[in-house]
Order: C-alpha cells, then sequence, then structure tokens
C-alpha cells in the first residue's frame, strides 16, 4: 500500500482554475511533487521527463485529444494511473477511457473527496 504523499503527480488541464484546485487537494494531502502541463504537448514532454506515478488528464485540451494522450501515456509507462478529467461525463467517453487502461475517470466540478476516492484506488 503507497502513502499517496510519497507519490509523484502530473495535472494536465488547459484551465489554470481545474489545475490550481488539483494542486491545492493534493498538497492538502501531503503531496509533494507535483507537475502541471496545460496542453498535451507539454503533458507529454512532463511525463517522459518525470514518469509522475499518477496523472489526472483532462480530454479536451487545445492542442490533444486527452483519449489519444491515454494511448500515448500507456505506451510509454504501461503500468501508469491515469484519472481522465472531463466536464462531460457522457458514456462513451467514459467507457472508451476505461477500456484504454483508464484507472478512472471524474467529472467536473469535483471535491476533494472525490479526488480522495479515486486515489484510494492507487492503493488497492
Amino acid at each position: 500500500m503507497s502513502d499517496l504523499s510519497s507519490l509523484s503527480y502530473l495535472i494536465v488541464d488547459d484551465v489554470n482554475s481545474v489545475r490550481a484546485f488539483l494542486r491545492q487537494t493534493l498538497l492538502h494531502m501531503e503531496a509533494s511533487e507535483i507537475y502541471e502541463a496545460s496542453c498535451g504537448a507539454e503533458a507529454i514532454e512532463s511525463f517522459k521527463k518525470n514518469l509522475p506515478d499518477v496523472v489526472f488528464l483532462d480530454i479536451e485540451l487545445p492542442d490533444a485529444d486527452g483519449q489519444e494522450l491515454l494511448k500515448e501515456i500507456r505506451s510509454i509507462k504501461n503500468n501508469a494511473f491515469v484519472v481522465m478529467v472531463s466536464a462531460h461525463s457522457n458514456v462513451d467517453n467514459v467507457k472508451y477511457s476505461l477500456s484504454h487502461g483508464a484507472a478512472g475517470f471524474i467529472v467536473k466540478p469535483f471535491s476533494p473527496k472525490k479526488i480522495n476516492t479515486i486515489l484510494k484506488k492507487y492503493q488497492a
């Protein structure tokens, strides 16, 4: 069982306030290693460089499709724990994400409790 504070995190979202909210939530969980990216290109660069334990990945980015980034991340690190984030929770998005290796799916707006719940899956 991993201690959530010892993990590294990558937050990928083009909306600064969403990244800030996730960062603050993770800091309250005592996370110390948090990386951020606002677009797909930054996300892949940061992922390759830092190989974070957990990735929060927005489905809709200005320069990339989060579903495609999920596949690319999983091809770099096949056991990557990727949580898809979206303002749109249609069934197809959720099914596609989970069938392509996402560990979970959260819908904006989300609460710190939801983040904590999804991260407990990492510990299981």
